[in-house]
């Protein structure tokens, strides 16, 4: 199982090749559990209204890059509000 800070790496470094369970693990750390997981789509609940949005989907297995690059707009806005 590889570690969140380096999925973040990956994340980063090519959004193109992530797999979906490590998008899930990195959303569940940040984000909490999801708010809705039950059909093809995990939504994830923000502190704020509107994009970025964490929204992700399955694709075969892999995550959607432009859905990998809003997560990481997430994760950037999300820390720059908590200092």
């Amino acid at each position: 199982m590889a570690k969140v800070q380096e999925i973040l790496a990956k994340m980063r470094e090519n959004p193109t090749s992530i797999k979906f369970a490590d998008l899930c693990k990195v959303c569940d750390l940040y984000f909490g559990a999801a708010r809705q997981s039950g059909s093809s789509h995990r939504v994830y609940k923000t502190p704020w209204q509107g994009d970025p949005r964490v929204n992700i989907q399955n694709s075969k297995g892999k995550a959607k890059p432009y859905q990998v690059r809003q997560v990481l707009a997430a994760i950037t806005k999300l820390e720059g509000d908590n200092g």
